[in-house]
């Protein structure tokens, strides 16, 4: 008789399984991406639930049998979340770390995920939390000299360098933090699986566990995940869907600053950001981003516009700059920096055809300073008027904010939460703000900042 195959092959993409390789995934219908990994052993039922043997509300003895819970049954108290000690941190976690939830943290490699969960991991454990922190990529003499850099390290912080994820749910089981720290989900593997750490099957499997852990006993669990080239993370799309909150750590390595985004969240909004500034003592964070971003501006050159973009529910002021250059070659050159370059193309078009302004011989080059990526519509009209400041070689009243999103007819439409833009300005001396009339009619006054209303950009070109 023939022995049964090991071995199967799933999508990296999804995480869809088949016996044969496929060229196209019937799943997510992509191409190439199936790998061939073996098959993990097969499990009693109960070890597997995330209530079987571990205990639950519904489970509360953790015997094998699984029993529903009213609504009514389940318990929330404010002591479901913890404070990392960062409020840019808590605001993108929904209010703090939520227990029992399971956290990725991906990002480029050396942009400082490490050092922000180390600082995470200090604060919670000077704040009377049981943490533990658990590394397969750095010896402990590596983290005590990363440790060193952050300050004292007080309270019941724990280290392990361990990439056995059977071995590590012993050690949990047996300490019972209140935090758990994975650094990273590629470096983790299990016995029964026969592939090397990071393949799709050791990935899903370990993350599996880990959430298992992180729900039946009450653990918040970070784990860190690399990003591909693409910089999405690396391992199966399946990863994803699995946690409850995903962030992406952001920026340059070159620049101070980063962004943590959380993409996915389900114990709070998915828009909010927080800023960082990278230092020799660790990550420092920028409780107000917009005098950051705008600070050592130019007062008089042309080009330089002052926009409010919404993160969630904060405003925060950031310079968009233009230049406009007669072109060196037959065809005009485009460029963006910040922004959606498909979208500067079209500003570009409404200007030609709406306010008869020739650019078809004129390089244009677009650029959000800070390093920022922005895609809100509230900065149509000011990358616009940055356009033609630079184009007209005029500067604007560095005192002036602008925004409004701007259509294809040139008319200004309306954006969201102007009060809060305004107010943001005002709080920063700004005493002239350019913004869309309809939102303008529905907003309170604000005293000293004059408020313009525009319907059109040729409205907003002459107040400028």
């Amino acid at each position: 008789m023939a022995k049964a195959k090991a071995t199967a092959f799933f999508c990296k993409e999804c995480g869809y399984e088949s016996v044969k390789w496929l060229g196209q995934c019937p799943g997510c219908r992509e191409w190439n991406t199936f790998v061939e990994e073996p098959l993990a052993k097969k499990e009693p039922a109960a070890k597997r639930g995330l209530s079987g043997g571990t205990g639950s509300p519904g489970n509360p003895h953790g015997t094998g049998r699984v029993k529903p819970a009213r609504l009514s049954e389940i318990s929330i108290d404010e002591q479901d979340r913890m404070a990392t000690g960062f409020g840019e941190l808590d605001r993108v976690l929904g209010g703090g770390i939520v227990k029992g939830s399971l956290v990725l943290v991906g990002g480029d490699p050396g942009i400082g995920k490490s050092t922000l969960l180390l600082q995470v991991c200090r604060n919670l454990a000077a704040s009377k939390r049981k943490v533990l922190y658990i590394s397969g990529e750095e010896s402990l003499k590596q983290i005590k000299l990363r440790a060193n850099r952050i300050g004292d390290v007080t309270g019941e912080l724990l280290f392990l360098c361990e990439t056995n994820v059977d071995l590590i749910d012993g050690v949990i089981a047996e300490e019972k933090p209140d935090v758990v720290v994975i650094d990273s989900i590629q470096t983790m593997f299990r016995d029964e699986i026969g592939s090397a750490p990071g393949s799709v099957s050791q990935v899903r499997e370990s993350t599996n566990i880990l959430m298992q852990i992180a729900k039946g006993a009450g653990i918040a669990v970070f784990i860190v995940g690399h990003v591909t080239k693409e910089g999405v993370v690396a391992g199966p799309r399946v990863l994803e869907h699995m946690v409850d909150t995903v962030l992406y750590f952001e920026g340059e390595r070159s620049a101070s600053y980063r962004i943590i985004r959380g993409v996915k969240n389900r114990f709070g909004s998915t828009n909010e950001i927080g800023v960082f500034e990278m230092m020799e003592s660790g990550l420092a964070e920028v409780t107000n981003p917009s005098e950051y971003m705008i600070s050592g501006r130019p007062e008089d050159a042309s080009g330089a516009v002052v926009a409010c973009s919404m993160e969630g529910t904060r405003p925060m002021l950031l310079e968009v700059q233009a230049l406009i250059t007669p072109t060196a070659f037959g065809m005009p050159r485009r460029t963006a920096a910040g922004t959606d370059f498909n979208r500067v193309n079209v500003l570009i078009a409404v200007l030609e055809k709406r306010c008869h302004y020739d650019l078809s011989h004129l390089d244009a080059y677009v650029n959000i300073a800070g390093g920022l990526k922005m895609n809100e519509p509230a900065l149509d009209l000011a990358i616009m008027m940055a356009l033609v400041s630079s184009m007209k070689d005029k500067a604007v009243d560095p005192k002036t904010i602008i925004f409004g999103e701007v259509g294809l007819a040139g008319e200004v439409r309306a954006v969201s939460m102007a009060q809060q833009r305004v107010s943001e300005a005002k709080k920063l001396g700004f005493t002239k703000c350019i913004l869309p009339k309809i939102s303008m009619d529905k907003m309170e006054e604000v005293k000293g900042i004059r408020l313009i209303g525009v319907e059109n950009v040729r409205e907003a070109i002459g107040y400028i």
